[in-house]
């Protein structure tokens, strides 16, 4: 008899959480799912064997205490970080946790390269990786519109078309850079120790906000190039564990430009798994057996939707993305994660859907929350 694996996920209230835990649980694996929030869409899966409320992983002394109590209380063989703040933080303290459970999550010291973007960018730059224009100073701009960046994370956003604009907003700290006007494209890796065991790439068709945002809809392909300085960068930092790199194709010279390294799972992480390659598996099987067999193909064509909150957020902001929505549902590849052997998840997703629209609506941010570029002809 095969001995029962263990796992703890931490963020059970994002989506792609949900599609992790059901991978997972599908492969037998027990897992556990943490999250500050008791209402959390995986604890309503019936993969996640045990739900557990913990501290806000912005709390970073209160989450690490919980997490390392936690799995040295209880058995835990793999530890899967999923959110930003939750993997930053393990990542820190990786050598302290490490006694108690597998950590497949990349070094602190690449990982700061990975989180901040200005880092990001300058090690672009030094392996001659197009990136976008960078502005030091309001005086330094030559064209609009520009984007105002957290440089951590994916904080606060803001899109600004004149100088004038400068001088009513908060932008202490932001990273300035040109806008890409493009379409977003996502090369997704599994790197054991610096080597590539598993990739997969992405073209969005849909965001919320649909001026560059999360994926509402999003279709698997394979692109040379977008591979090609995707494993540069992440060789580059030596990494270990998932990571995204995420892309614009400009539409201005075809040229894909960088815009970030995630250094995390993604939230499309259904289409990857629909397409063939499981990264929550094949990140659990690594980090138990220290290596597994690469996967390098997958089913290119696949299209994936979210429709709960994602796709259905789209529809209202913009309603003209209905026919294409029409279209998907009678098409044989197209994929979504509502789940009849799983369905509660998606159902307790409907009120949270109208909440977060009545939310948008209420704070005129419905259809570019995050201000409209408009590019100058």
């Amino acid at each position: 008899m095969e001995q029962q694996v263990n796992v703890l996920i931490t963020d059970a209230a994002y989506t792609h959480t949900l599609g992790a835990v059901r991978s997972l649980g599908r492969a037998g694996i027990r897992v556990t799912a943490v999250s500050p929030d008791r209402r959390a869409v995986s604890f309503y899966s019936r993969y996640c064997h045990n739900k557990v409320l913990c501290p806000d992983p912005g709390n970073e002394e209160q989450f690490i205490d919980f997490i390392k109590d936690y799995i040295q209380e209880n058995p835990v063989d793999v530890l899967v970080p999923v959110g930003y703040l939750s993997t930053v933080a393990i990542s820190r303290h990786k050598k302290e946790l490490l006694p108690f459970a597998r950590i497949p999550v990349a070094e602190y010291e690449s990982m700061q390269v990975a989180c901040n973007k200005q880092k990001t960018m300058q090690l672009a730059a030094s392996l001659d990786v197009p990136v976008p224009d960078e502005y030091t100073s309001v005086e330094d701009i030559t064209r609009f519109p520009v984007v105002a960046k957290d440089p951590y994370g994916s904080g606060k956003i803001r899109y600004i078309d004149s100088p004038q604009e400068f001088e009513r907003l908060d932008l202490n700290g932001s990273l300035l850079q040109e806008y890409i006007p493009g379409a977003g494209y996502g090369f997704f890796a599994l790197f054991n120790r610096g080597e590539v065991r598993a990739y997969f790439m992405h073209r969005r068709k849909r965001e919320f906000p649909v001026t560059g945002g999360a994926s509402t809809c999003a279709e698997s392909i394979y692109n040379e190039e977008v591979k090609r300085i995707g494993l540069k960068l992440l060789e580059s930092l030596r990494w270990h564990g998932v990571a995204m790199v995420e892309f614009k194709k400009d539409n201005r010279d075809g040229v894909f430009k960088l815009m970030e390294i995630n250094p995390k799972f993604w939230g499309s992480l259904d289409l990857s798994i629909a397409s063939g390659v499981n990264f929550p598996l094949l990140l659990v099987n690594m980090a138990l057996n220290d290596d597994i067999k690469p996967v390098f193909r997958y089913n290119t064509g696949i299209t994936f939707r979210w429709p709960f909150p994602e796709d259905t957020v789209h529809l209202c902001a913009h309603p003209a993305s209905g026919m294409d929505i029409i279209r998907e549902c009678f098409d044989g590849r197209s994929r979504t994660n509502l789940s009849l052997d799983d369905p509660l998840p998606n159902l307790v997703q409907i009120p949270g859907t109208c909440s977060r629209l009545v939310r948008l609506v209420g704070s005129g941010g419905l259809r570019y929350p995050h201000g409209r570029p408009r590019m100058k002809r």
